[in-house]
């Protein structure tokens, strides 16, 4: 690929050379530390929108939870919004202080309208959230080690994984004119995977800049799966020993121009797109983490120190890009009009967040799930900028709140 992306003045070459000497060996660093590498899934929600047609049998689908005991004790402790030791430490005090604030405040309400207010504030809270959040607290949700169940191939295909991918583009996604849709998982096929191949013909006459980037940043990430399992693709198994690596003809297959009728190349650069936008949220969300009140915390002191210089290094290397996607061109028309333009997207993405509790596979649903919410988390952070800019520097805020599980998604669908 080479030259100018659609929507933005970057070329492809100048996001080659930065990601491969500045950002991908830091970004990859990270991932390993302990704060980012224990994600907490629910894999066993149900599927909202249709009947459970059941999970992948296959083994290599299946995703291995981690033991209570490896889970580092400040991770597992205290509130899912909890990242300084202090946080963790002063649940007490903080239940104190909402109980007295409380009071304070509505000593002279019913218990029925401090019920309505507590629901407002819940309500209230979930408006700037772009994905379906699992419930932390729920018996199902488990911690996985992100770095024992990567993303690769893992055999599943066919009719559950075609209607996922069809649910997403046909039903919830801003798409050009003229879309063909998925190949039908029924007819012969020379191969699969996670996600089937999509055959589309564009034409963007009438569709908004902000359609536009929803219907980039789906096919971006819909890239990048597949991407991924091209890259870690099971190539034989001898004695039990499987043996992953590139598959050059799978790769092939789907990104080529010729063996895609020129689409391939599309989708690559959608994925330069979806890149673009995830690294432009980091910017701007730097100056939450640069807080002496973030901590990254995991118990570790001088681990969670490390991490957290780490990340800000990786945040003075975004801010030192000079192509960055400007979101300020977006919902910039009249006011009415953009909120309600703003809202439709909200509504669509976080329909696409539920979506990913109907993948079959598990391994295929923790890496869909984790990806999603990265990318909600990145559009949260650039539709939150004057939240962002007023924050206090000592004490958490209210207008802008990251919980552990929004930043480490963020920063491993970033990495993917």
């Amino acid at each position: 690929l080479t030259g100018v992306l659609d929507d933005c003045l970057c070329d492809i070459e100048s996001i080659d050379d930065f990601n491969t000497f500045k950002i991908f060996p830091k970004i990859q660093k990270l991932q390993e530390r302990d704060y980012f590498r224990y994600y907490k899934v629910n894999l066993k929600r149900p599927c909202p929108f249709w009947a459970d047609d059941g999970h992948c049998s296959i083994k290599d689908c299946h995703v291995e939870p981690c033991p209570e005991s490896k889970i580092p004790v400040g991770i597992k402790a205290g509130s899912s919004n909890k990242y300084s030791k202090a946080a963790n430490n002063s649940k007490e005090l903080e239940d104190c202080e909402q109980a007295n604030k409380l009071g304070a405040i509505n000593s002279t309400l019913s218990n029925q309208s401090k019920e309505a207010f507590i629901d407002w504030a819940r309500y209230d809270d979930s408006q700037d959230h772009f994905c379906e959040l699992d419930d932390e607290r729920s018996p199902d949700a488990q911690y996985v080690d992100l770095l024992l169940n990567p993303e690769r191939y893992t055999g599943y295909k066919g009719p559950s994984a075609w209607r996922v991918w069809n649910s997403i583009y046909e039903e919830n996604c801003f798409k050009p004119r003229s879309v063909y849709r998925p190949l039908n998982p029924l007819a012969p096929s020379r191969g699969g995977s996670c996600l089937l191949a999509f055959v589309f013909l564009f034409s963007w006459t009438g569709l908004c800049l902000e359609k536009r980037v929803f219907y980039k940043l789906i096919s971006g990430l819909h890239a990048s799966i597949n991407l991924h399992l091209c890259a870690n693709y099971l190539l034989e198994e001898m004695w039990g020993k499987p043996r992953w690596g590139p598959n050059v003809k799978e790769f092939t297959r789907r990104f080529d121009p010729i063996e895609t009728k020129g689409e391939g190349p599309r989708r690559l650069k959608n994925l330069y797109f979806l890149y673009l936008i995830e690294l432009r949220a980091l910017s701007k969300v730097a100056p939450y983490f640069e807080r002496s009140v973030v901590d990254l915390y995991t118990g570790n002191g001088h681990e969670d120190a490390e991490s957290k210089a780490l990340l800000l290094d990786i945040f003075r290397d975004t801010k030192s890009f000079h192509m960055h996607f400007d979101e300020k061109s977006m919902f910039a028309g009249d006011k009415k009009g953009a909120k309600s333009l703003k809202e439709e997207f909200r509504l669509h993405f976080k329909n696409i967040s539920r979506i990913m509790d109907c993948v079959g596979c598990d391994k295929c649903r923790l890496w869909g799930k984790l990806q999603t919410q990265g990318l909600g988390t990145a559009l949260k952070i650039l539709f939150s900028e004057k939240e962002i800019q007023s924050l206090p520097e000592n004490s958490p805020s209210k207008g802008f709140q990251l919980t552990r599980q929004e930043i480490v998604a963020l920063v491993n669908a970033f990495g993917r």
